[in-house]
């Protein structure tokens, strides 16, 4: 399938016209009087169990709960376009020539054989979810995870976006030293004819050391109303030269220093608003890509570290009715951290000190060699291990937290195949201690590209969810108290604006406010494939295996 390319609104890599979509669909049916399936929804009704604890005369109290939610899943997934803002960096040309390369089913050789286009990498597409026990062989019966719910196929996805570089996607795919040189050559028609469309550009936000590459800019260096409209301007051409049901957008550009948090200015919706049309200097521009696509109901997605989620921002998402989701993407030594980390903790090891060390030379690594750039990383990266530490309390005291070392270094020989060292030290056993060092090497843009269609696949998936409590919604499992209270029935309702869902892929996960932030990886991946279970009604995977175990 040939691309098509709209110079005057973006970069566009979609389906010819009549092509059907081949957006992935569910491979089972749920049997159950909880699960209905209609001409274009399946509904499930789902009892969520919880337990409420108290403390009364200093012993807990615990009270278990039930709570009865109504699910509704659109099953028509539509035309879908992704505009990324950094199209032509190293992510973003990485991503593109992959779903090119994957939609045309390419091969190519390399010095180690010959390699097939696939999305490894990617949670959603190449990983499986135990869906339950065959009941004639007992054995587990797995299945992709993408087939839980109808989801966009990244084949299918319509790509564009903007970029402070104008050079076209094959230029930059060249420029990022990613890709074999026998796959560039397969997809370098299709790239050639992709151009982002002009990025607004706030140097004071930017290392110095991108200047260089700013040829593609929108006029003005400040925030401004125009920037806001200019944006929203794009994109509704782009969705509609493009026939597009749906857009979401991704933020994959340049690590910005932090927005300095300000009263009268960023702290509230109608103050941040007021402050972009005031040309205030402190509103970053990525504050400035969110705020559109805000207004314009667009879903959008922070995949850098900084606090692009200013309060006002987060208090404009949830009065539209719109989705967020950040903060940086997840992809190799903060993964392996948010891993190894709650293994040791729940084994009862006490972590005294993390030492985590990184050179990297692609252009990532050259923006953080700027200290305000750095910072962000440097927050993202550091505060990943809380919600851990703060859930045993056997081993650190209240305040008592492990020390924690990021160490970042540009090495421009080395370009994408970043070197991350960590080292993690262990008190153990009566005075005893043990130390675990590893050595990973990871072609960075290779790990966050089927990250950032994880993103994509799962707030489009979101935005066909509905919930609602039905008239029966609590029930108490005390059987000294009342079966169930009566409740009148909610109107449906979308999940709350802060897509605390994809935590599983980013750093720094942004949850609604007042609600606790989870790092740890096994319970991130679990968080989205039990949503997920729930909206077909099935239980959570609880790993007793008791059929297995009582007979």
């Amino acid at each position: 399938m040939a691309p098509h390319a709209n110079d005057s609104n973006g970069a566009a890599t979609g389906m010819n016209n009549g092509t059907p979509p081949s957006s992935t669909a569910t491979s089972f049916v749920v049997d159950s009087p909880n699960v209905t399936y209609g001409d274009d929804t399946i509904n499930a009704r789902y009892t969520y169990r919880t337990t409420d604890i108290s403390l009364v005369d200093g012993k807990y109290q615990v009270e278990p709960k039930e709570t009865v939610y109504d699910f509704k899943t659109e099953t028509k997934v539509g035309k879908v376009g992704l505009m990324l803002v950094g199209l032509g960096g190293n992510n973003g040309s990485t991503v593109t020539a992959g779903i090119l390369a994957n939609r045309r089913k390419l091969e190519w050789d390399t010095r180690e054989g010959p390699r097939k286009a696939n999305y490894y990498g990617s949670v959603v597409m190449s990983s499986t979810v135990k869906l339950g026990t065959d009941s004639t062989t007992g054995k587990d019966v797995n299945i992709p995870l993408h087939d839980l719910l109808p989801m966009v196929h990244p084949n299918d996805l319509v790509v564009g976006g903007w970029d402070i570089s104008g050079m076209d996607l094959a230029a930059a795919m060249d420029r990022a030293q990613v890709l074999e040189p026998t796959l560039k050559g397969l997809v370098r028609k299709e790239m050639s004819a992709m151009v982002p469309l002009p990025s607004i550009y706030y140097p004071d936000f930017i290392a110095a050391n991108q200047g260089d590459r700013a040829d593609n800019v929108l006029s003005g260096s400040n925030a401004c109303m125009e920037h806001v409209e200019h944006i929203r301007k794009d994109i509704r051409d782009f969705k509609h030269a493009n026939s597009l049901d749906k857009v979401i957008i991704l933020w994959t550009a340049n690590t910005e220093r932090y927005a300095d948090l300000l009263p009268g200015i960023n702290d509230t919706a109608d103050n941040l608003l007021q402050a972009i049309s005031d040309h205030q200097p402190e509103i970053a521009p990525s504050t400035i890509f969110a705020v559109a696509s805000i207004l314009e109901g667009t879903p959008f997605i922070n995949g850098s570290p900084q606090n692009t989620f200013v309060p006002g921002c987060l208090q404009l998402a949830e009065r539209h009715h719109a989705f967020i989701g950040g903060d940086d993407f997840k992809s190799g030594q903060t993964k392996m951290k948010s891993a190894l980390v709650d293994f040791m903790i729940n084994a009862g090891l006490k972590l005294t000190s993390i030492a985590s060390y990184n050179h990297l030379g692609n252009n990532d690594g050259k923006k953080l060699s700027s200290q305000r750039q750095f910072r962000s990383k440097e927050i993202s990266k550091s505060t990943v291990v809380d919600d851990m530490v703060a859930a045993n309390r056997v081993l650190y005291k209240e305040g008592e937290h492990p020390d924690h070392a990021v160490v970042i270094k540009y090495m421009p020989a080395v370009g994408d195949n970043k070197r991350a060292l960590d080292e993690y030290y262990a008190e153990i056993f009566l005075g005893g201690h043990q130390t675990i060092s590893l050595f990973n090497v990871c072609e960075d843009s290779l790990l966050a590209s089927p990250l950032i269609l994880d993103l994509v696949l799962v707030a489009e998936l979101f935005t066909r969810i509905q919930w609602r409590q039905p008239n029966t919604d609590t029930r108490n499992t005390n059987p000294s108290t009342s079966a169930s209270q009566e409740k009148p029935e909610q109107e449906w309702k979308s999940f709350h604006s802060v897509l605390s869902v994809l935590s599983y892929m980013l750093k720094a996960p942004l949850t609604p406010p007042g609600t606790p932030v989870v790092n740890a990886l096994a319970k991130q991946r679990s968080a989205l494939v039990n949503v997920m279970k729930a909206c077909v009604g099935l239980e959570p995977e609880n790993d007793m295996t008791l059929e297995h175990k009582l007979f």
